[in-house]
């Protein structure tokens, strides 16, 4: 199973330059297995596209399913997210940086749940979540 992450979901809905890459990257995974959005994913789509009903038709369409975010992932989001905080003040920054617990539920969930991550932000999530296979669109 392989997750995907809210910046190629969102490529793939769109109609921008992006969506060739992300459809090329979503076939090249489904060839592989099964791919899915956890609840973070779909709730940022949602938000940033509008319409859920229209988004989870698309999805069902696209061949994307559904994996709940699992107790443990949540903990070790919360883990990620508080080594974050520590290194952003250990470099004299303040602790509020562009990554939110978002980002590391989505990390965690494809670390501890699937096999890999579909994802154009490949640093951040190699970064925090060591031996997660991630996955990047030709010309993300």
């Amino acid at each position: 199973m392989i997750a995907i992450d809210t910046s190629v979901l969102i490529d793939l809905l769109g109609d921008d330059a992006r969506a060739s890459a992300a459809e090329e990257a979503l076939r090249s995974a489904l060839a592989q297995g099964p791919v899915v959005a956890c609840e973070v994913v779909l709730g940022e789509v949602v938000a940033g596209l509008g319409h859920g009903s229209i988004v989870m038709d698309a999805l069902d369409e696209a061949g994307i399913g559904f994996s709940a975010l699992e107790a443990r992932a949540a903990v070790r989001a919360g883990e990620m997210q508080r080594r974050y905080k520590e290194r952003l003040r250990s470099g004299g920054r303040p602790a509020t940086g562009p990554r939110s617990v978002p980002d590391f539920l989505i990390g965690a969930h494809a670390l501890l749940q699937c096999s890999a991550l579909i994802t154009r932000d490949a640093a951040f999530f190699r970064d925090y979540f060591k031996g997660l296979k991630v996955m990047v669109p030709k010309g993300a």
